[in-house]
């Protein structure tokens, strides 16, 4: 067996849920993307959204936790390369991967609010989610 391959699948699963777990200890980002992403779905389930809608929802907020855990990945190794030094090019890869995260949350917030927004505006405007029939 070489040196970090795992053995099965369940060791696998393990050595993945113990990074998702490192991931929501120790990076607050991460954290505050989790509960946007639980609030966003609560919020679609009052509002009677649509599966399709819900599987959008689900979608992009998994997209930023993505990114987020690639952006500390980048972030880990590039301190580790450069020892924790000062370096342009590890400001610019951090920075860029800062960015991925930032689109994708913005992205993420934008097709929430399009398929949200007119259900929210119709709980205020008629005291319930209307129908499109």
């Amino acid at each position: 067996m070489k040196k970090y391959q795992s053995e099965n699948f369940i060791k696998s699963a393990i050595n993945a849920t113990n990074g998702l777990y490192l991931a929501f200890r120790t990076q607050k980002n991460f954290r505050k993307h989790i509960i946007i992403a639980f609030v966003v779905l609560f919020l679609a389930f009052v509002l009677k959204a649509e599966a399709v809608e819900i599987v959008i929802l689900v979608a992009t907020n998994t997209f930023v936790l993505l990114a987020e855990l690639v952006n500390s990945v980048i972030e880990f190794v590039m301190d580790a390369y450069y020892k924790n030094k000062y370096s342009r090019l590890c400001k610019f890869a951090k920075d860029m991967a800062a960015g991925a995260v930032l689109l994708s949350a913005i992205s993420s917030a934008t097709i929430a609010a399009i398929l949200l927004l007119p259900k929210l505006i119709d709980v205020f405007k008629y005291g319930s989610v209307t129908t499109n029939g």
